[in-house]
């Protein structure tokens, strides 16, 4: 909502009517013979080798599939096969003009797209680029297993190694590009330019614009690529992705060499079948997929159709599309028409489609019609072709003798290292910055107002006398926040935030106030109201090197992203075999007051996920310190706060909340109230309730509280909770989650494990009800308070003198709402 862009009425108002622009198809007709002006002998014939590399590579995996074995030698593969046997040509055309500087990402079929493109980057690279890239990846482990006894030059040890480490992943071999924690689907290998290939249909689609994103924030040389098959244009990770990488503000609002459009293809790897449905006249309505580029911008992303059985078209199509991102008019989009002969996977028996029509596109095969091209062009002979065809074979079967030797290319050893896939979950990098150049910002951080305002507050709630400030008056939680931000982006030149209403605004809850003024458009901006496509670009813009902050302004919105959350973000280091780092600080506001959809606390949901680290502050002192370590690390981390608290002044740490940098290290509870009676651990905005609780129970009853919070519950440290057990022998646990399911359950049950002989009762949960949450006017029935707090002790763990129950926590009742799942 910029204030510089005015939207008139009038002219918004007048009548008229929308113009699309003509989209070519299949519009490239020249013959080899025509193009062997453009193109020397050896890139030519270097066309044709690719391809037959792909073909071959694809064959002998589908034949270890279906027989076991491949020219003799036995081997069985038990894991997934995607192959895109037929589509050659459409990944050779594709990678053809791209280096290293230029990022492909691909999907579940994207063997051919790692191959081609690293002969591409292979071709392009000097001797000494090269020879360096495969000596330091995994200190040379890769290149030791096929430099032994080779005979030839360094690009054709090149070609081994690619061979080898994409093989080698694919059969789980620790030797593999990513220590065979990848495999067949989500092979990459970055040194190369090749990105995640993603298992997810469409996943691509958002994190590839991320990556695109970081190329024009960052000022980096080079494109992206999207390869994304037809069917995936049903997915919402798709269309959020096109949303994104559209938006006018990359040509109306950013400025200077920022301005203009994302540097990214998306590229519809177009087979015409996704899994066993056809897309065009089943499962889709486009007809033709480059349709779709005309309802997204005034461009029609300069969508086109390209004949993809001919590389020549494709080589063509992608030169043109070069030039049009190197003059900033980006996106474009690419519908590249293929087919592969053979099924989803090779258990798939093609049931779905006649022979008759296989047949057809088989008798019209991308590398039998552009080798008899070669030939009638006087280009290469048969007995040429032959001989690539031959050599390839001799290549496979070698790569294939190593890859599959368990002394040469072992898999990783779990049972004499079996944490060794733990050890690789989390990078746990401590990093000033991204990347060392000046920070693009406006005015000093001294002369911002927001500075100014908070260096006049009072950094602890309370006087000399034990009296609170006026909330004008004290430093808040949301004050906390603001200064580890600030902070960050005048230290990171990287770091860029976004999500819905962060600019202008200030951010939805006032976090980002004052630093709209402070930063340019680039790194500060509002996104579309999409929350796949912030989490995924955020995703990409990590993988390429930068650190982000995505915002999701409420809780619940986190299952508009689940699958950027849930399966991609938490994924990839590890699966890189830490390659890629994932510097990304999700912000995730916990509401109240919205009803049932906008109210929920959904930390459980996270923590259950492996690869995350989650936290949740509830004091400023304990916001800003957190702040901090999230964007000082290298990991995932989804971050909660509570709108209850945003408001809320420091309480605990008396010299009050520094303003110098600090950070407070994830995992480390904090005893907020000492106690001897009964402990009480809680997790996010419920200790302010745990303390009245506390109160209460010492003041009626006698009873010495100790509360404790957690602050962080991925990684957490039980030492603490422990040792205040062995005082208090007893415990109780809450939070705002619903009960059922909610990792106070998972607490509950690690302390009943590691502190049984310390415990005097059980673990006692109260959380929220499961329920959908009502109104305001009843969030006292659904929300933990105190007096639920103090019934439940007194119900389950020590009766209190003279108490009279007003919520019911007996056993009968919870059988009754187990029964009935409520």
């Amino acid at each position: 909502m910029p204030k510089s862009q005015f939207i008139d009425p009038k002219e918004v108002r007048k009548a008229g009517k929308v113009q699309f622009k003509d989209i070519p198809v299949n519009q490239y007709k020249k013959t080899v013979k025509e193009e062997k002006s453009n193109f020397s002998k050896e890139e030519l014939i270097g066309i044709y080798h690719d391809m037959a590399l792909i073909r071959e590579f694809e064959t002998m995996i589908n034949v270890i599939k279906i027989r076991g074995e491949y020219e003799g030698i036995e081997y069985n593969h038990p894991g997934p096969a995607h192959l895109s046997i037929g589509q050659e040509s459409a990944a050779v055309g594709m990678a053809y003009h791209l280096d290293v500087d230029d990022f492909i990402f691909g999907s579940h079929r994207s063997h051919g797209e790692i191959l081609a493109k690293g002969m591409s980057a292979i071709n392009k690279l000097d001797d000494a680029g090269l020879k360096d890239i495969m000596e330091n990846f995994f200190e040379g482990s890769t290149l030791n297993i096929v430099k032994g006894g080779h005979i030839g030059d360094l690009k054709s040890l090149a070609r081994k190694f690619l061979v080898y480490g994409t093989l080698a992943e694919v059969f789980a071999r620790e030797t593999g590009f990513n220590k065979g924690l990848g495999g067949s689907m989500h092979a990459f290998f970055t040194p190369f330019g090749v990105y995640p290939n993603n298992a997810i249909v469409g996943g691509s689609g958002d994190i590839a614009v991320g990556a695109a994103l970081y190329k024009k924030v960052n000022q980096k040389k080079g494109i992206v690529v999207a390869n994304i098959g037809d069917a995936s244009m049903a997915c919402g990770p798709v269309w959020e992705g096109l949303s994104f990488a559209t938006m006018d503000q990359f040509e109306q609002l950013w400025e200077g060499a920022h301005k203009g459009g994302l540097p990214i293809i998306f590229n519809i790897m177009n087979n015409q079948y996704g899994m066993g449905g056809q897309t065009c006249g089943e499962t889709m309505g486009y007809d033709v997929a480059a349709r779709i580029g005309a309802g997204v911008n005034r461009d029609s992303m300069h969508a086109e159709r390209v004949d993809g059985y001919n590389p020549l078209a494709v080589i063509d199509a992608y030169k043109r599309k070069m030039d049009l991102l190197k003059e900033k008019k980006g996106p474009v989009l690419l519908d590249v028409l293929t087919y592969r002969y053979s099924g989803h996977s090779p258990s798939d028996a093609s049931s779905y489609r006649s022979k008759e029509e296989v047949e057809a596109w088989e008798a019209q095969d991308c590398i039998i019609a552009y080798g008899k091209e070669l030939i009638s062009a006087g280009v290469a002979s048969q007995d040429e072709l032959d001989a690539i065809k031959s050599d390839i074979t001799e290549l496979m079967k070698y790569s294939m003798t190593l890859a599959i030797d368990e002394k040469v290319s072992p898999r990783m050893d779990l049972v004499k290292n079996p944490e060794i896939i733990g050890d690789m979950m989390f990078s746990e990098g401590s990093v000033d910055k991204m990347e060392d150049r000046p920070v693009d910002v406006n005015h000093p951080m001294e002369e911002n107002l927001r500075v100014k305002q908070i260096a006049k507050k009072e950094r602890f709630a309370f006087d000399k006398d034990g009296k609170p400030f006026s909330k004008l008056k004290q430093y808040q939680l949301r004050d906390g926040l603001f200064e580890a931000i600030a902070d960050r982006f005048y230290k990171d030149p990287t770091l860029v935030a976004y999500g819905e209403e962060n600019r202008d605004w200030g951010g939805a809850f006032a976090v980002y106030r004052g630093l709209t003024e402070a930063l340019p458009y680039h790194r500060l901006f509002n996104s579309p109201i999409a929350e796949a496509s912030i989490i995924g670009t955020a995703i990409g813009y990590a993988m390429c090197g930068g650190r982000v902050i995505p915002e999701i302004m409420y809780c619940d919105f986190l299952g508009r992203c689940g699958d950027e959350v849930f399966n991609q973000l938490p994924k990839w280091q590890a699966m890189s075999g830490n390659v890629i780092k994932m510097p990304v600080v999700i912000r995730v506001s916990v509401g109240s007051k919205y009803g049932a959809q906008h109210s929920q606390d959904w930390s459980s949901l996270v923590a259950h996920i492996p690869g995350l680290k989650v936290c949740f502050p509830a004091t400023p002192y304990d916001a800003k310190g957190l702040m901090n370590t999230a964007l000082q690390g290298t990991d995932p981390v989804v971050f909660f706060e509570s709108q209850r608290i945003y408001d809320i002044g420091e309480q605990f740490h008396t010299e009050g909340v520094p303003a110098e940098y600090y950070e407070i290290p994830f995992g480390e509870a904090d005893i907020k109230k000492e106690g001897t009676d009964i402990t009480i651990l809680s997790i996010g905005a419920t200790v302010y309730r745990a303390l009245e609780a506390a109160e209460e129970l010492e003041e009626k009853y006698g009873m010495s509280a100790e509360v404790i919070d957690a602050r962080s519950i991925v990684p957490f440290n039980y030492e603490t909770v422990v040792a205040s057990l062995k005082k208090t022998g007893r415990i109780l646990l809450t939070s705002d989650a619903s009960e059922r399911g909610s990792f106070l359950k998972d607490m509950a049950q690690r302390i009943t494990e590691l502190a049984f002989d310390e415990l005097d009762a059980p673990p006692v949960v109260v959380g929220s009800r499961n329920w959908i949450t009502p109104a305001y006017e009843l969030e006292e029935y659904f929300f933990p308070c105190k007096e639920w707090m103090i019934d439940a002790i007194h119900e389950k763990i020590v009766p209190l003198k003279d108490h009279v129950v007003k919520n019911n926590f007996t056993n009968a009742e919870i059988i009754r709402r187990s029964k009935l799942g409520i």
